[in-house]
């Protein structure tokens, strides 16, 4: 592999996205050349871009390919802020997954399979869902089950399943399975009346159970044939599976923070009128933000209402999940919600702790906002104010503090 490819981008034969001058690339390899001319001849990925639904690109030069491999280089659309799916609210996972399997039955209707079910390869681009992985779409062929069966359901149902029924913190699971949280354990973790569910009993419990004796007879799911009418049933029942999981935010510890806060309406106002001043002030200089704590986001928006993206961090999955409820009935282009514990972060993982990147590697900003959090982070985490001074200087250029 290239030394100059991304961390995060060796797995797949098939290419690799690669930065050069500040700008990232995408090359495709020569053992993907059918494929490729497939995938970029027949209309089908260009429709699924002009919907939204996956990274449009702009095919550059051969001459700026890092190997003699290449076929191919490819300019994606760049997303606005890589997150990982351990960082999302339960409706998020939730849009990931139906998205994932909507451009697979797509893909199967085009000709095409979708041969990674990931969660990693969604991100969240303009306050929706998107693909980003482009190599991810081989020829299909009759009677092929659908490869990415065990990953979309240990990438997504799985923790869907878990949060659902169990407890909204079990997505922190992911962390540590980096390739889904697996199936036994999920099944273990299930009550035992999701075996009445005909989906979890399907998708997970008995999907455990056949794992466990492919796994001692050595077959492989790919053995099995499956006719295209089948396929697409099965895709169409995971969907029906997914939709039918839910969530309320609510019980948690900050989930109704404004709603039960000690500040007066006009002590607010005036804190949302300072706030939005000192945003005025350097908003010509900026055009990113963070959000320390931002609960439900009614602070974000003043930075959002200024054209900053922003990242709206709280520790708090209900509120996180109330944020993005919001934006997504707003139609919020500019703020990404995410969970996010300040006093640990989301850290290094993955090969070589270089294929996931940490949060903080990933969320230098212009300008953060630091409302109301301090005192959570000296008194609550007992952590010195020096310390917490330099977290705040490594995360923006301008740092708005609100002094408790």
């Amino acid at each position: 592999m290239p030394r100059r490819a991304h961390a995060a981008s060796f797995r797949d034969p098939s290419g690799f996205i690669f930065h050069r001058e500040g700008t990232l690339y995408r090359q495709v390899n020569r053992s993907f050349a059918d494929d490729w001319a497939k995938l970029t001849s027949t209309g089908f990925y260009e429709g699924l871009a002009r919907k939204g639904s996956v990274v449009s690109f702009e095919e550059v030069g051969i001459e700026l390919a890092l190997t003699d491999e290449a076929i191919a280089v490819i300019r994606p659309e760049r997303v606005d802020f890589i997150s990982y799916p351990y960082e999302w609210s339960f409706s998020q996972l939730k849009d990931a997954a139906l998205l994932t399997l909507d451009i697979a039955v797509e893909a199967i209707k085009a000709g095409f399979s979708l041969k990674d079910a990931t969660a990693f390869n969604i991100q969240f681009h303009k306050g929706k869902p998107i693909f980003i992985d482009t190599l991810s779409f081989e020829t299909y062929v009759e009677g092929e089950p659908w490869i990415a069966y065990k990953q979309f359901c240990q990438h997504f149902l799985a923790p869907l399943a878990l949060m659902s029924y169990v407890d909204i913190r079990l997505l922190g699971l992911f962390r540590t399975h980096l390739d889904g949280i697996p199936l036994d354990l999920t099944s273990h973790l299930l009550p035992g009346m999701t075996k009445l569910k005909p989906g979890l009993l399907s998708h997970i419990h008995l999907h455990a159970k056949a794992q466990g004796k492919e796994g001692s007879s050595g077959q492989s799911e790919r053995t099995v044939r499956i006719p295209r009418t089948s396929l697409l049933a099965l895709l169409d029942n995971l969907r029906s599976t997914v939709q039918g999981l839910s969530w309320e935010p609510a019980g948690t510890e900050w989930a109704d923070y404004y709603t039960f806060t000690n500040y007066t309406d006009e002590a607010m106002q005036q804190k949302r009128s300072l706030v939005g001043n000192l945003l005025d002030e350097i908003k010509r200089d900026c055009k990113t933000a963070c959000d320390l704590g931002a609960n439900n986001g009614a602070f974000s928006s003043l930075c959002a209402e200024r054209g900053l993206f922003t990242l709206a961090w709280d520790i708090d999955p209900a509120a996180v999940e109330k944020a993005y409820r919001s934006c997504q009935k707003a139609g919020q282009e500019k703020i990404l919600p995410l969970v996010v514990d300040l006093s640990n972060p989301t850290p290094a993982t993955g090969w070589n702790l270089e294929e996931r990147s940490s949060f903080f590697e990933r969320a230098e900003v212009d300008v953060a906002l630091a409302l109301a959090v301090i005192h959570h982070l000296a008194i609550s985490n007992n952590t010195p104010l020096p310390l917490i001074a330099d977290l705040f200087s490594r995360l923006g250029r301008y740092v708005i503090v609100e002094w408790v």
